[in-house]
């Protein structure tokens, strides 16, 4: 090897990657990228010279540039990973969310509406509630013990987990579903109305209405809440097959797309809250006064996120979309 041609032909990339190097705390998207390259190209350089046995201060020269542009290319690796999800949950979720606030607000209003009114109706019909919740024994047996020590029959951490794992699959259904002109959403939010509107049906109309609210109002108000939101991102995704609007259908489905995605990661994050406040406050000793306000102020903390969060980020013109992210840095062996 001719080690003067050789770093006469690279000089320049070691230098330029020495650059990069000494401003790694500014550089853009972009520069990275270039750092990520010139430090896997000078790598490969140094293990030629090293091969070839030549010149141990160039040698020693850049195995410490290396070791420096290493340290750098996955410091900015982290350093981006954490600036993407900063950006996730200061803009992009709470943005997707509030740009489908109406869409989220009519289903909750009709899904809630409608359990009320299943309710309402089992209890002036005996024969339709015995078909639904079984016979006068069988509802006397849910009403005393089972529906309250549904909560308490496991520990906590794996009734939380349970819980989670069911919830997010009913929003990942509901979310998947809409790509079905979100028909199939609309089945589950029926089914979820029948079962909230029965249940209630049957602890009201046999004296213990305080009991219901008390056990299902803590976890609920957030549960339902993302429940909701995920089934509203399912029909939003469903109608733009039907109505595209200014967009072409293939655009307006892969834009919902994504934002239902986006919306999807957030829930898991919502979820796991509800599911932890009904492992644990919800069967807790602590007074039922005490367990509502805790499921009542995060609740409505989420909503306000939602609306205070995304709503700055809309009227800012910030985009929700993943496919404009900020910058994403290779990460190097």
């Amino acid at each position: 090897m001719d080690v003067d041609a050789f770093v006469a032909a690279h000089r320049a990339q070691w230098d330029r990657l020495d650059a990069l190097v000494r401003r790694r705390r500014v550089l853009s998207g972009a520069e990275v990228d270039e750092l990520v390259a010139l430090y896997q190209r000078t790598a490969t350089h140094l293990s030629q010279l090293r091969s070839a046995g030549h010149d141990p201060a160039l040698i020693a020269r850049l195995s410490a540039t290396v070791a420096r542009a290493r340290a750098a290319a996955v410091g900015g690796a982290h350093a981006s990973t954490w600036r993407s999800a900063a950006r996730f949950f200061a803009v992009s979720f709470p943005l997707a969310a509030y740009r489908i606030r109406w869409w989220w607000l009519a289903t909750a209003g009709g899904s809630l509406a409608l359990a009320v009114l299943i309710g309402w109706w089992l209890a002036r019909s005996p024969a339709a509630m015995t078909s639904l919740a079984g016979s006068s024994k069988q509802q006397a047996a849910y009403v005393n013990h089972e529906f309250r020590q549904y909560y308490s029959q496991y520990s906590g951490q794996s009734f939380g987990s349970e819980v989670w794992t069911h919830n997010s699959l009913l929003a990942a259904e509901m979310l998947i579903s809409g790509i079905f002109l979100g028909l199939p959403t609309l089945a589950l939010l029926l089914a979820n109305a029948l079962d909230v509107g029965s249940a209630g049906a049957v602890m009201i109309t046999h004296g213990k209405t305080t009991e219901f609210f008390v056990l299902i109002l803590p976890h609920g108000m957030l549960e339902l809440s993302s429940v909701f939101l995920a089934a509203a991102a399912g029909l939003r995704l469903g109608w733009c097959i039907v109505d595209p609007g200014p967009r072409s259908r293939s655009r307006a489905m892969a834009e919902e797309g994504r934002a239902a995605i986006t919306i999807a990661l957030g829930l898991i994050v919502t979820l796991l809250v509800s599911g932890s406040i009904e492992a644990f406050v919800t069967p807790s000793s602590l007074p039922p006064w005490a367990r509502i306000l805790i499921g009542g102020v995060v609740a409505a903390a989420f909503i306000g996120y939602v609306t205070g969060v995304g709503g700055r980020a809309a009227r800012a013109g910030l985009s929700a979309d993943i496919a404009e992210a900020p910058d994403v840095v290779a990460v190097t062996a």
